[in-house]
């Protein structure tokens, strides 16, 4: 499903969905916009395709929804049912996983899921050994993070995003790294989020979403 410009999304609220709202929302950079007039609901329950060609502001998005980058213009807002939620407490309800986030190298992997998850609850509180059950990577357990491949450090940033408990999990070209079999173990991970939680993937590749995803399409808010 492709979304045009001012569509929002209109589900019955429940005292427990998250939303985020946007109300002409824009970034420049500069003279140039990357996107602008992006009014739009995002509901709980639902995973929205953010798309686009290389350049045209689905990284940027991201960030500005999770909260690490401010907008130009527009306004952004949160709810947990009917009450809003604070910018500064908004880190409690997403979790995020892209290419250019970094690990601690320094960290056995062990090491990094007990750090995490000290900080963030687990989804069905897993203790580290299902933890490695979950990531496929029981023997890597005492190597360091700075000795990972690439596409191991993926697998360990989209772990950590999928199986924090969160109301919103943002993933930004999460194939990138993955071979064959890791990419087929990031879907079938994706399929056990819990249906209550938004999910918001950036990718110009079809097969990193499901096929019934939202897509919201960064070339019509030129």
């Amino acid at each position: 499903m492709r979304v045009e410009p001012d569509i929002q999304t209109a589900k019955p609220e429940s005292t427990s969905s998250f939303r985020i709202a946007t109300r002409k929302l824009g970034k420049r950079f500069n003279r140039d916009w990357i996107f602008r007039d992006l009014s739009f609901t995002f509901q709980s329950g639902t995973i929205y395709a953010i798309t686009g060609p290389n350049g045209s502001g689905k990284s940027t998005l991201m960030q500005i929804l999770w909260g690490q980058m401010p907008q130009t213009t527009g306004t952004i807002e949160y709810f947990q049912g009917t009450s809003p939620i604070e910018h500064e407490n908004l880190y409690r309800h997403v979790a995020m996983a892209a290419p250019y986030m970094d690990l601690i190298d320094e960290f056995t992997l062990a090491e990094q899921l007990r750090f995490h998850f000290r900080l963030r609850k687990c989804r069905d509180n897993m203790d580290v050994p299902r933890l490695l059950e979950a990531l496929d990577m029981k023997k890597s357990s005492d190597k360091y993070i700075g000795n990972f491949s690439s596409g191991m450090k993926q697998r360990v940033k989209l772990g950590l995003a999928l199986l924090t408990e969160a109301e919103a999990v943002f993933l930004d070209e999460p194939g990138t790294n993955l071979d064959e079999k890791a990419f087929g173990w990031y879907l079938d991970l994706l399929k056990k989020v819990p249906a209550n939680v938004v999910i918001f993937i950036a990718s110009n590749q079809p097969r990193e979403y499901p096929a019934d995803a939202i897509r919201l399409d960064l070339t019509a808010f030129k």
